[in-house]
């Protein structure tokens, strides 16, 4: 016999090898009817899965939210069959279900386009309509080779030949078709319910290896209910409209060359946006008792091989070995991906004492990183950019109290942004690749634990995605239509202050190694742009934007008296141009308006006559009128920046 512990921590009693069906009908007949899954032991099996050892277990229906996993991955299989019966001869390759949604790779002469797209979803719920059984069968890796030879599916045979020795092969099917695959699957097609949706196809190479062949990607989206599906919709309409690159086209803030790939070039008006954004992180941390240092971008290999980087991050790192040399180096070079040895050498630099401690050392390093160029993604990801790093050094004693610091200044900082709205910690555990002792790493995970019940913050427990020399706190952002960013993170590193022989005298006059807290708020600072540019739809807070006021002229014969509210913006610090042009004042607006402006004063003869401002705000059909001297003194004081 077996025993199954429930939900509601009761148990049950079975004889080994009884069906996940077979349980949740004996539980309730309501309840196997709704059944789509197994959750045994925090893993999903189909409700045919035989049970065969205690496990703790729950019944898994459409409504939950592990439910969005097999709605996508059956839809996967039901694309594929779509595909394969509307075009014969394509071969399926692999089709997991993804963030949102699922996709499949197929490989044909022809590749797929947008037009193929309402035809397969045509097919796909004809064939969800025919409500198909899923049934799992096992298969010798002999008989599945074959079967897929005889088929034409050569991936599918190199995928199986790849396969471990010892793994078993399994096949699923859904009436006459059929696919490798591992499970689990809902009982039957129709559960997947017609709250889906192909959304695009792009190129991508087999097994992302550019010399092996270009396959057709077809992207889906599924969801639960309709009501979902048109969230979703919606939100991917905004997305769009938001999109930084675009919006960052429109407002003249930067651009990309393929000659300098993952690099910013920024044009004036979005380097404004930098400056200001750094100048503000300045003064925040200059107010929490930071000191700012700078360190060298191009270290030698031996920094990173004690810091660990060199063994676990040397992929991601530009490595510099100039074979010109005449004198040859004896260890290589690399441009820095992050900033902690070159400040655990500023750190180094004369004796430290217990008094002197904590030490909180900010900087704003400029680090590079290997990305792929399908992975580079406009601002979100590129190979150059300035993190707004700190490391704080202090003793045991302190510790918590840093790392609760840190929390505070993080939410003023997004409070600031206007990104404080529903954050949501990611406590980050140990990974299985890592490198220090567990006694360190216990240490450590205990005192974020602690944290985390002092600071009444809401969050959820990430297991295995620490850093591999801390685990962290990572802190997600939710921006304005409900798309969640990580941006912030508190790393408490006890492994690299023992490795870069990092110390201080204590109270006592003995040696001791201080804890290493590692701190970034924006991450990157280009990143971090980029979400704010989307987050706010160009639309960015007065004291961020790059020109806070046009000042458009309505007829040739105030422009005089433009150039003199001009005079008086500018030397009270507001960001001001003029619009002095031939042409209808409707058009000036309309224009300006369309690059984010988000104040124009409207000058006309009434307005040079009485020396007055007509105000209109970015998003407004209606005028403000005030006196110059109260216009130029309300835009000083709203365009002041926070701290």
């Amino acid at each position: 016999m077996i025993t199954i512990t429930l939900p509601d921590s009761n148990t049950l009693e079975f004889p080994a090898r009884t069906t996940c069906m077979e349980v949740a009908q004996s539980i309730a007949k309501s309840l196997a009817k709704n059944a789509i899954a197994a959750d045994l032991d925090n893993q999903l099996h189909d409700l045919s899965f035989p049970i065969e050892k205690n496990c703790k277990m729950n019944i898994i229906k459409r409504e939950d939210d592990r439910a969005l996993e097999l709605i996508r991955h059956d839809a996967a299989h039901v694309m594929a069959e779509a595909v394969q019966k509307l075009f014969p001869g394509t071969q399926v390759t692999i089709g997991p279900a993804i963030e949102n949604g699922f996709y499949y790779d197929f490989y044909r002469e022809e590749p797929f386009s947008v037009e193929d797209l309402p035809k397969i979803e045509k097919k796909m719920r004809q064939i969800i309509e025919k409500n198909q059984p899923f049934t799992r069968e096992i298969w010798s890796r002999s008989e599945a080779i074959e079967f897929f030879k005889n088929k034409g599916e050569h991936f599918k045979v190199e995928l199986i030949e790849d396969l471990p020795k010892d793994e078993t092969i399994t096949i699923y099917r859904q009436g006459e078709w059929l696919d490798l695959c591992r499970g689990p699957h809902m009982p039957s097609t129709n559960h997947i319910g017609s709250a889906f949706k192909l959304t695009k196809v792009a190129g991508a190479y087999w097994r992302g290896d550019s010399n092996k062949p270009m396959l057709s990607r077809i992207y889906g989206t599924a969801w639960r209910t309709q009501e979902e599906l048109d969230a979703h919709l919606h939100q991917l309409e905004e997305a769009e409209k938001r999109d930084h690159r675009k919006v960052g086209k429109e407002m003249e803030l930067f651009h990309f060359q393929d000659e300098a790939p993952g690099q910013v070039f920024w044009h004036h008006k979005g380097w404004i946006i930098y400056t200001e954004l750094l100048a503000y992180m300045r003064r925040k941390v200059r107010n929490h008792n930071y000191i700012e240092v700078n360190t060298p971008q191009m270290l030698d290999s031996r920094f990173w091989e004690a810091s660990g980087h060199w063994d676990k991050y040397r992929e991601n790192m530009f490595i510099i070995n100039d074979d010109s040399k005449v004198e040859k180096e004896t260890n290589p070079y690399a441009l820095k991906p992050m900033s902690c040895p070159g400040n655990a050498q500023l750190y180094n630099y004369g004796v430290k004492s217990y008094r002197d401690l904590p030490i909180r050392m900010a900087e704003f390093g400029r680090v590079f990183r290997q990305e792929a160029s399908g992975a580079r993604h406009g601002l979100m990801r590129v190979q150059a950019f300035t993190q707004d790093d700190a490391h704080i050094f202090c003793s045991d004693d302190q510790l918590e109290d840093e790392v609760i610091a840190m929390c505070d200044l993080i939410k003023e900082v997004y409070t600031d942004l206007g990104m404080a709205k529903n954050i949501v910690i990611n406590f980050s555990t140990r990974p299985e690749e890592r490198i220090g002792s567990d006694k360190d790493w216990d240490r450590a995970e205990e005192a974020l634990q602690k944290v985390l019940e002092r600071i009444g913050m809401k969050w959820v427990l990430n297991a295995g995605d620490g850093a591999f020399y801390a685990p962290k706190l990572d802190f997600i952002l939710t921006d304005a239509i409900g798309r969640e960013w990580q941006c912030g993170t508190i790393q408490v590193d006890m492994n690299m202050p023992t490795r870069l022989e990092m110390n201080y005298i204590g109270e006592n006059g003995q040696r001791h190694t201080p804890h290493m807290i590692h701190r970034a708020i924006l991450g990157s600072v280009e990143r971090f742009i980029g979400v704010l540019i989307e987050h706010y739809a160009g639309k960015l807070p007065l004291w961020l934007a790059p020109v806070q006021v046009v000042l458009a002229t309505i007829t040739g014969d105030t422009e005089g008296y433009a150039y003199k509210v001009k005079d008086a913006l500018i030397k009270v610090g507001v960001r001001a141009e003029l619009d002095i042009r031939n042409e209808k004042i409707g058009y000036k607006v309309r224009e300006h308006s369309s690059k984010k402006v988000p104040i124009i004063f409207v000058l006309g003869k009434q307005e040079s006559s009485k020396n007055s401002i007509a105000i209109r705000r970015l998003g407004s059909q209606e005028n403000q009128t005030m006196s110059m001297e109260d216009a130029v003194t309300a835009i000083k004081n709203e365009a002041t920046p926070p701290s």
